[in-house]
């Protein structure tokens, strides 16, 4: 709600991740399932956002831990049933955030509902009432697991992440792939291993002054190339003299 009216809302730093990865952004609203498949036709990739919102705990056998948290069972109810649709077509997905959390949901996984209450695990929150500058600040390295499409695309074995959250993976999805964990052991990142495209769910906030981070640039670069490569198979190349004047 903004004031007294229902609205939907994108964080202008995923919208400018997007185009950082050079692709064009599309912010979707929640829609009817029975249009999903209609709204992938026309896409050639997804980037679930994060959001102050959890995902609501019957999706995964629990009742709400804490009703004073924010939840967006509107968001729920259509982005649990795309991310399994948009990994069967091989669409490249990228996830931050709340939409870590959400793939996992979506694919049979549970969550922690409050990380910070679990024996040996630490306290992930962001500082409260801090500006965004330091809110947003690297917290912890995490670990990069050997032989994965993290490790790949950076070529690190850890990396200091600004993993700012909540909730965490509690139990992960069947034939998710550990891809990042934090020194705590928290799941950091994951990849859907048998997934026929791109894929991967990261806990942190590559989107926030990504320009300026080159972990979060070759990220975004990676996502944008499977987008590229994927509309070149599914969709062929389209609007290229958007991108090059001398056409």
């Amino acid at each position: 709600m903004v004031g007294d009216y229902p609205n939907h809302i994108a964080g202008k730093k995923y919208v400018d991740a997007v185009r950082l990865a050079g692709c064009l952004p599309l912010i979707v609203p929640p829609l009817d399932l029975q249009d999903l498949d209609a709204l992938l036709d026309q896409a050639d990739g997804v980037l679930l956002t994060g959001s102050p919102s959890n995902v609501h705990p019957s999706h995964f056998d629990e009742a709400v831990h804490n009703p004073a948290l924010p939840l967006d069972p509107d968001r729920d109810a259509w982005t649990l049933p795309l991310i399994p649709k948009a990994l069967a077509r091989g669409m490249p997905l990228f996830a931050i955030c709340r939409g870590f959390q959400e793939a996992n949901v979506a694919l049979g996984g549970s969550l922690h509902q409050a990380v910070q209450e679990q024996t040996g695990l630490h306290d992930h929150r962001a500082p409260e009432g801090q500006p965004p500058e330091i809110a947003y600040a690297d917290q912890h390295e995490i670990a990069i697991q050997p032989g994965g499409r993290l490790q790949a695309l950076l070529g690190q074995a850890r990396i200091r992440v600004n993993s700012l959250h909540g909730q965490g993976v509690k139990r992960l999805a069947p034939g998710l792939r550990v891809e990042a964990l934090a020194p705590d052991g928290l799941i950091e990142a994951f990849s859907m291993a048998e997934a026929p495209g791109f894929s991967l769910c990261v806990q942190w906030h590559p989107e926030w002054q990504a320009a300026h981070n080159p972990h979060s640039m070759a990220l975004l670069q990676a996502f944008g190339q499977a987008c590229r490569d994927y509309r070149d198979q599914i969709h062929q190349p389209r609007h290229d003299s958007l991108r090059d004047p001398e056409t």
